[in-house]
């Protein structure tokens, strides 16, 4: 059914004393406390009266495509649907997506956990689904930084070792074992290997240090504690030791609270043979696997990790995942090797969500939209049967007052040239609420303190909201076409 909605866009001439600075960090993108707004002032406000659907995606028809393939592998029940949604921090943490996740996986068959990457050895947030441990810490780089000689790839961020290592990486749920993972890199580089273990491994970054002491002629135990900072009773303790005597030559174990690198031999390992594509490097377990093992290459000294994709051998939807803490549009568009590995997730459909950080970095709508514009046209340059799907921004406030009437031009903007630009969009700004929502939802439990992010609920709503939305336009697609 079809509704009128009068949606208030500002138009703001003149905004005095209109300061936004903001700090990136790697658990949010804005720091709302940095931003410096004493007030805005809207010269005029234009209101505008548009046609909008309750709760749908607009411009379907270029899904068309997309949901002939859900249909042939329903029918057929073989093969996969890749969805892969990009997006900044309201992305990465994978709330939003993963409520997408389960509902569209729930209804079209689960595929598998997708993308995946090792945010935790970037020291950063990202999906509970998967789990990752190393036994070394890795050099990382976000795309919102200015290009260098690390290569960020398709995750938005690189993670690059020069040593050792191991990786261990493990699903939570059983419903995302898998049966192949691909290994993606720069270049296509085969850095890494796969491995299974033949015991029971536990991987730390760090374990205790173990010190050793060599007795010399004429020391005590009194004079070997002093020179480590330990007791004698530790030094007796360590060693089993029951009374203070020593002699020149044996050697103590000295207690100590240090930490090292804990050192994996590959001989614990069970190497497992890659077979190489075009994009990546993959390995195929007619069983089920929930745990497997990263291990360097032989003959390597650089090694960095793009991602990795989980598949099952299930017919079914897979729902990928991509997002950066603090990105912008143009901050993906600035690396090249984003689009020319995004092939290797065989996108049917890219969704975009991007805006938040545009809207505190005062961009113009005009110039976001040419970034929007430019990220689509490099999909497509090596994706052109790929489907894209739009998702104007969430409503925010800047210094946990003012409404971000930018992002509202944002919104605007988007649903003017869905068409012209052949893309479907779904409206999450009016879905929110609007504009002056941000107090509400915040009374719902539904954002966080920053008035910027949402809250678990918050997010998992808006998932709840989207795939509705998109299975609302497959049913229609399926009743129109029949």
């Amino acid at each position: 059914m079809q509704i009128l909605i009068k949606r208030q866009f500002f138009t703001c001439i003149s905004l005095l004393c209109f300061v936004l600075g903001y700090s990136q960090t790697d658990s949010t993108e804005v720091s709302i406390d940095s931003v410096a707004i004493n007030e805005i002032v809207a010269d005029t406000i234009v209101t505008d009266t548009i046609t909008a659907h309750e709760d749908i995606i607009t411009n379907t028809s270029v899904l068309s495509l997309l949901f002939e393939k859900m249909l042939l592998m329903q029918d057929q029940k073989a093969g996969h649907i890749n969805i892969v949604h990009i997006g900044d921090s309201h992305i990465q943490a994978d709330l939003m997506t993963n409520s997408i996740r389960k509902r569209l996986q729930q209804r079209f068959g689960n595929g598998g956990a997708g993308f995946s990457f090792p945010h935790q050895l970037a020291k950063t947030n990202g999906s509970y689904n998967t789990r990752y441990k190393s036994n070394i810490s890795w050099a990382s780089r976000r795309n919102i930084y200015p290009v260098d000689t690390m290569e960020v790839g398709l995750s938005g961020i690189a993670l690059t070792a020069y040593e050792d290592f191991a990786v261990e990486l493990s699903v939570k749920y059983t419903a995302y074992n898998f049966n192949t993972i691909k290994i993606i890199t720069p270049g296509n580089i085969p850095a890494f290997d796969v491995a299974t273990s033949i015991r029971e491994i536990v991987i730390e970054s760090v374990e205790p240090k173990k010190i050793y002491h060599t007795i010399k002629s004429g020391e005590v135990l009194g004079s070997i504690a002093r020179k480590y900072g330990v007791t004698v009773t530790q030094i007796k303790k360590a060693n089993g030791m029951k009374s203070d005597h020593i002699r020149a030559g044996k050697t103590l174990l000295i207690p100590t609270n240090e930490k090292e690198k804990k050192q994996l031999k590959r001989s614990e390992f069970i190497p497992l043979e890659l077979e190489a594509d075009s994009l990546y490097h993959y390995y195929h377990s007619d069983a089920d696997l929930n745990k497997i093992y990263l291990l360097p290459a032989p003959g390597k000294n650089k090694f960095t990790l793009s991602g990795l994709v989980l598949e099952n051998d299930t017919p079914g939807l897979i729902y990928h995942s991509i997002g950066v803490n603090g990105a912008k549009a143009s901050d993906y568009n600035k690396y090249p090797l984003f689009f020319e590995q995004l092939p290797a997730l065989k996108p049917d459909l890219v969704i975009i969500s991007l805006g938040t950080n545009e809207s505190f970095d005062k961009l113009s709508a005009e110039d976001y939209t040419i970034q929007i514009n430019l990220f689509i046209q490099n999909v497509k340059s090596l994706n052109p049967d790929t489907a894209i799907l739009v998702i104007t921004p969430p409503p925010s406030l800047f210094k946990r007052k003012y409404p971000n009437t930018i992002v509202a031009s944002y919104a605007r903007e988007i649903l003017m040239h869905e068409t012209e630009k052949e893309y479907a969009s779904w409206d999450l700004f009016t879905q929110m609420g609007g504009l002056y929502s941000v107090p509400d939802n915040a009374k719902k439990g539904l954002m966080s303190k920053d008035r910027v992010h949402y809250s678990v609920d918050g997010y998992e709503k808006q998932g709840a909201m989207f795939a509705e939305a998109f299975i609302k336009a497959y049913d229609n697609f399926k009743i129109n076409r029949e």
